[in-house]
């Protein structure tokens, strides 16, 4: 038994023996991997370190290049300036979407807000130099060991605006130690650039607080307008608290979501306060009184700095809204020489502002008037399809008001027919192709005398005659209504002869009027040959406005301001310039105009465009106001298709344009004049415009002439009437009427045309 004993215990023995050297292996092999593993670690990162040090030491992050999103804002005068108030007040704003966020300097900011923050998120924020390395040797124990979570918690308010900033945001393992590394000496090299407040303001306009009704708050700003209605600068403290509450945890905190979780952070926040001598007991407790009262209004109209609501892009942008980022797009295009979707990301996140002239009591204005059809129909009647456009512009091409097009705007950036759309202009095209540039030239007067009949562009040698153009006719016939009557220039221009343009451009030639409008007044749709052999260098382009491609009615309607301020082409702009988030101004809007013509020349020309409204036979009589000037223009293009009116008064020049998206004769019967349209919509703003003439031009002259002889009248001159000349050409005085009256032999009957078949047909009015 003994031996049997003595037997067993030696095998356990002997087992246990066993096992514990296999333990023992085990356990250092454990320890070994561990040491060799920890020396690796402990080495990458000494290896990091390192070459951190020497590589990146100069490593900082740029405040001034924080990339995040920031609301642009469109600007426009305040029609209540008076000089003490604010000049500029905000349009529009314009936010990526998803997104809203508005800068605020930290001067702006509530002190509550300031403290609350501080205490909560970094209460040595005033002490350390950019780390709590206490806190930081908790946050890389906890990457390990994660006692709190996937929170780190170690992060001061400077390492918080890093992270926000880059995005730099690994949490777990080796490349969560290694941002955290990356992260201090970013910190450190931060607050050897920055003070403590840039970099507090950095980060109170970085912070992610919360996403609400289909938005993200980014920045104390935003989230004090969305969650409160207020400026952050207004805030009270319980409101600073619930709003501090959020940055913990933007979601389980979030006021508008979860109001009882939010309180129980906001006591949290007000107690460290109160702690810390931030605020005294008085404070504390009334401040826990009102968080239970407190009102979370969750308003998407946010506001500024100043408090003043701004219309979001939650709702419907206007016409000339639209225009002005187009416009802008384009300008930071040329500025930074990006493509258009990185100018578009920019202009939507960048915090510019970008102002414009709008007059936007004339933009109201127009936008009703353009929902009001009996503005253009002659009576009511279903399947209204015409489509128009108008646009107002200053003499210095401040585009003040726009509308792209009848009915309610259906979307935000949708098509626009007076900037976007090219249309035949019809006989609106003979001011500035011919009339202004013969006058301009000397080749004629007011009172030059033409007749009423074609040019024959037959090529030399051709035994048939090839006669242009037609005169228009109310009947449709194929009669060309060539009267053979001697006209004067502003007399053929009163009644918008084709043939007294065409005689124009024949003195001048068709590659004059071509450079003259493309060139000189800006016209960008012009062609010179297109690949099918048209060109818009020919006589039916520059006399009755059969272009290739057309022209834009903005484009059309700017060249018209030669004729109301002495000459002078300055293009046209919906911006006046763009600033970015710091004010600095990125793109100005040069004041420099072309000199296009004369000043005496645009004078004359305006007298003569008087007369299209103003005269007997002018076609633009339904565009008469009662105290204001109205010099003008009606176009009207073939078959019908497109009808133009481009009117100056003193204050203003604009254009009103309607037709169909496919090309198709307009049954007049069914709308009114096309100048009946233009003084629906803009009369009363015209008549109440602050200057009701035109100044008159010290180079022009207003003489009698002799109806019979276009020149100047004398004392026997039986039939006279007024015109208006430049100073260097005034025609010789008449003296055929001086002895017996001779009265010209009547022209030898040529017929009336209906055999000849004329080129490039053209209708006008």
């Amino acid at each position: 038994m003994d031996n049997t004993v003595k037997s067993n215990r030696k095998k356990t023995a002997r087992v246990l023996k066993k096992t514990f050297g296999v333990l023992g292996t085990l356990l250092c092999s454990l320890i070994l991997i561990v040491v060799i593993t920890g020396s690796v670690f402990v080495t990458a990162i000494t290896i990091y370190v390192l070459n951190y040090f020497s590589e990146s030491t100069s490593d900082y992050v740029s405040l001034e290049d924080i990339s995040l999103t920031y609301t642009s804002q469109i600007l426009a005068p305040n029609p209540e300036y008076d000089g003490t108030n604010d000049k500029w007040k905000v349009y529009y704003t314009l936010a990526s979407e998803g997104d809203k966020m508005v800068w605020v300097d930290l001067e702006n900011v509530s002190r509550y807000l300031v403290d609350a923050v501080v205490c909560s998120e970094d209460e040595r924020f005033y002490d350390h130099d950019g780390v709590d390395f206490k806190r930081t040797f908790g946050a890389f124990v906890n990457i390990f060991i994660p006692i709190y979570g996937n929170q780190a918690g170690g992060s001061t308010i400077t390492q918080q605006t890093i992270k926000n900033i880059t995005g730099d945001n690994a949490r777990d393992g080796f490349e969560g130690v290694t941002r955290k590394i990356r992260e201090i000496f970013r910190s450190i090299n931060t607050e050897k650039t920055y003070s403590k407040d840039d970099i507090l303001e950095a980060y109170l306009n970085v912070i992610f607080l919360g996403r609400a009704e289909g938005c993200n708050y980014i920045g104390v700003q935003s989230a004090s307008n969305f969650y409160f209605g207020k400026d952050c600068s207004d805030l009270t403290l319980a409101e600073a608290a619930t709003l501090t509450a959020i940055v913990k945890s933007p979601t389980a905190n979030n006021p508008y979501l979860h109001i009882e979780k939010n309180r129980e952070r906001a006591q949290y926040i007000l107690g460290a306060m109160y702690d810390n001598g931030a605020i005294s007991s008085d404070e504390y407790y009334q401040a826990l009184a009102d968080l239970e009262a407190l009102t979370i209004v969750g308003d998407t109209n946010y506001t500024t700095e100043g408090g003043e609501v701004l219309t979001t892009q939650n709702e419907m942008s206007s016409y000339y809204v639209d225009a002005a980022i187009n416009q802008a797009i384009a300008e930071l295009m040329d500025v930074y020489g990006i493509d258009y979707d990185a100018a578009t990301s920019r202009l939507y996140s960048g915090g510019y502002k970008i102002y414009t002239p709008v007059d936007l009591e004339m933009q109201a204005k127009l936008e009703e008037e353009y929902l009001d059809d009996t503005n253009f129909q002659s009576y009511a009647f279903d399947n209204d399809e015409l489509l128009s456009a108008f646009i107002c512009m200053d003499y210095r091409g401040n585009v003040l008001a726009v509308v792209g097009n009848r009915g309610e705007k259906p979307s935000a950036r949708c098509w626009n027919n007076a900037t976007m759309a090219t249309r035949s202009p019809g006989s609106t095209i003979k001011p500035i192709a011919s009339y202004a540039p013969a006058i301009e030239q000397d080749m004629v007067t007011w009172s030059t005398l033409l007749k009423d009949e074609p040019i024959d562009l037959a090529a030399a040698g051709s035994e048939e005659p090839d006669y242009f153009p037609r005169n228009y006719s109310e009947y449709g016939d194929n009669d060309p209504h060539w009267t053979r009557k001697k006209m004067t220039v502003a007399k053929m221009l009163e009644e918008s002869t084709n043939t007294g343009a065409a005689q124009l451009v024949k003195m001048l030639t068709p590659q004059y009027c071509f450079n003259f409008l493309q060139g000189t007044l800006g016209f960008t749709s012009l062609v010179t040959m297109d690949d099918g052999g048209r060109s818009d260098v020919q006589y039916s382009p520059m006399t009755v406005g059969s272009l290739t491609n057309g022209v834009y009615l903005s484009e059309l309607v700017s060249s018209y301001e030669i004729f109301g301020n002495g000459g002078v082409y300055y293009g046209y702009s919906f911006i006046t310039s763009i600033a970015d988030r710091d004010d600095n101004i990125v793109f100005e809007r040069s004041d420099y105009g072309i000199p296009a013509i004369g000043s005496d020349t645009a004078y004359v020309m305006n007298r003569m465009m008087l007369q299209v409204v103003n005269g007997a036979d002018g076609t633009g009589k339904a565009a008469k106001l009662n105290t204001v000037e109205v010099a003008a223009k009606t176009g009207t293009s073939e078959n019908w298709e497109n009808l133009s009116f481009v009117a100056c008064t003193p204050d203003y020049v604009s254009g009103i344009w309607v037709g169909y998206d496919t090309p198709t004769t307009i049954d007049m019967s069914k709308y009114q004049s096309i100048s009946k349209m233009w003084k629906n919509v803009f009369g009363d703003i015209a008549e109440q415009g602050k200057t009701k003439t035109f100044k008159a031009d010290k180079n022009v002259q207003q003489l009698k002439y002799c109806t019979k002889t276009g020149l100047i009248a004398s004392v026997d001159c039986d039939s006279t009437a007024t015109g208006y000349y430049n100073s260097d050409n005034i025609p010789d005085a008449c003296k055929a009427c001086t002895a017996e009256k001779h009265p010209e032999p009547e022209a030898p009957d040529e017929g009336n045309g209906q055999n000849d078949e004329p080129q490039n047909e053209d209708p006008d009015e």
